[in-house]
């Protein structure tokens, strides 16, 4: 059975997780120590609010080095993915530094509004065991910035301009949308992260 650790970032909404992971047949709990975290079969970064916020969080419980180390499935969700990158140009702050990248502000423009918020076509870009079976599939977005196509971009999305939904580094992957908020393929795609073993 898998043994999941969502981690404590702050602002996130961890109840809604939990929920999704449990309906999985998963141990799920929230936890700040770092042992626990390490012991962990799958780990999970969520966020939302600001990167500033999440970066202070993670500082501050001295969590950065536990994440860097890791060597088991880790997911980033919407912010938590966002902090996996280089840099955020929200508050003009380093993040974690594990997949390169540079997350910036989505652009305004006719007849797009920002935040990109509600639901949108997520395009597979590779294949990956993260997206299995979810192949153009709609997925419930929120936010306001986002990190444009890359190397290491498994998924991609459109509002306004073609951005990551989807990011793959090794051990280290991240979604953009709210997994736990998108219905049926949400749960299919965490039910994909825990069949990921180290």
């Amino acid at each position: 059975m898998a043994n999941v650790v969502l981690l404590n970032s702050g602002g996130s909404n961890y109840t809604s997780l939990l929920a999704a992971f449990r309906r999985l047949g998963a141990n799920c709990e929230l936890s700040t120590d770092p042992e626990r975290i390490l012991r962990a079969s799958h780990v999970v970064l969520p966020g939302v609010g600001s990167a500033a916020s999440a970066m202070q969080a993670i500082q501050s419980q001295n969590l950065a080095p536990v994440i860097t180390a890791l060597q088991q499935p880790l997911l980033g969700i919407c912010l938590g993915m966002q902090i996996l990158f280089d840099a955020s140009e929200e508050s003009g702050i380093d993040c974690l530094g594990l997949i390169p990248g540079r997350v910036c502000q989505l652009p305004v423009s006719e007849g797009i509004r920002v935040p990109h918020m509600g639901w949108n076509r997520v395009q597979n870009k590779k294949a990956h065991p993260l997206l299995k079976n979810l192949d153009d599939r709609d997925f419930y977005f929120v936010h306001s910035y986002a990190v444009a196509e890359g190397e290491f971009s498994i998924g991609l999305c459109s509002h306004g301009q073609t951005f990551t939904a989807a990011v793959a580094c090794n051990n280290r992957m991240g979604v953009q949308f709210h997994p736990e908020r998108s219905g049926e393929q949400g749960q299919q795609l965490l039910a994909n992260f825990l069949e990921m073993a180290e």
